[in-house]
């Protein structure tokens, strides 16, 4: 049996579940399982105030690493020695590793995002419409941006954050990323072959809910995604689904940033199939 491993996930988020299982929790536990490890993933609730007392702890005791979530993902960067290069243009750390007793803040949750787009479609100077620009837009826009897609609209409620969203993709990376605003029913534009949901309209309980776009914009060929994993097939991914869209629901993304997150605290590949029939078999797929 391999050396005992711990990890603690600093608030880790509940996806608004109505299952008593923590859906984070037992993909990664099942994960473990299937590659034989002698480790733990548990969940734990730290107030901000006690942020870095925790951190403390889990070098102090010895373990691998963790993962944070809101509100901890920019408080906790102030603590850690080395920040990965997508992360610090992201401006947030959901990922931190433990190596020889220093603290690495890396971001896996664009990078999920990434390696699940790929699965079907090659982002590379590929035209995107992403809708919203919190956490998760934020993330995704970074390594979609790192990874050669544009045009990129950032389509956004708030002007604030969308024009933030868009100057700091251009900025840092290069790629061409504009703001539109997002007042009205949107038309996606000719030409764009990747939509992103990236905001929370559409999580459980509010299945019925979807994003404001014209559906006769939702063209086939495109592909349409969303961020949300609960339910899986939201109504946006349904209906891309039936206008001949290729639909890439949330699963993708929350098991690829596990896969991602346990290859840098072992070293060792997780299989994510595994971890998505944990997920389906919690969400009822």
């Amino acid at each position: 049996m391999a050396e005992e491993l711990n990890f603690l996930p600093l608030l880790t988020g509940s996806f608004a579940t109505p299952a008593a299982e923590n859906p984070t929790v037992a993909m990664v536990e099942a994960a473990y399982q299937a590659l034989d490890l002698d480790a733990r993933y548990i969940n734990c609730d730290v107030a901000p105030e006690g942020l870095a007392d925790a951190v403390r702890g889990a070098v102090a005791m010895g373990w691998a690493g963790f993962n944070c979530s809101i509100p901890h993902k920019i408080a906790v960067m102030a603590l850690l020695d080395e920040i990965a290069p997508s992360a610090a243009i992201i401006g947030a750390v959901n990922c931190v590793v433990i190596r020889e007793g220093r603290l690495i803040g890396e971001n896996t949750d664009g990078r999920g995002f990434l390696t699940s787009l790929s699965e079907v479609i090659d982002p590379a100077r590929r035209s995107v419409v992403l809708f919203g620009a919190g956490g998760a837009a934020r993330a995704i826009a970074v390594e979609l941006a790192l990874a050669g897609a544009g045009p990129i609209r950032i389509v956004n409620r708030s002007a604030r954050s969308g024009e933030e969203l868009a100057a700091l993709v251009s900025e840092k990376t290069g790629a061409s990323a504009t703001f539109e605003p997002w007042d009205e029913c949107y038309r996606i534009p000719d030409g764009v072959e990747i939509v992103v949901n990236a905001t929370s309209i559409g999580l459980y309980p509010d299945v019925g809910a979807m994003p404001n776009l014209a559906p006769d914009t939702l063209r086939p060929g495109m592909v349409v995604a969303d961020v949300i994993p609960n339910p899986p097939r939201t109504r946006l991914i349904r209906e891309a689904e039936a206008r001949g869209c290729v639909p890439l629901d949330g699963l993708g993304m929350l098991v690829n940033q596990g896969v991602i997150s346990i290859a840098l605290w072992t070293g060792l590949a997780a299989d994510p199939g595994v971890m998505r029939r944990k997920l389906e078999e919690i969400f009822g797929v």
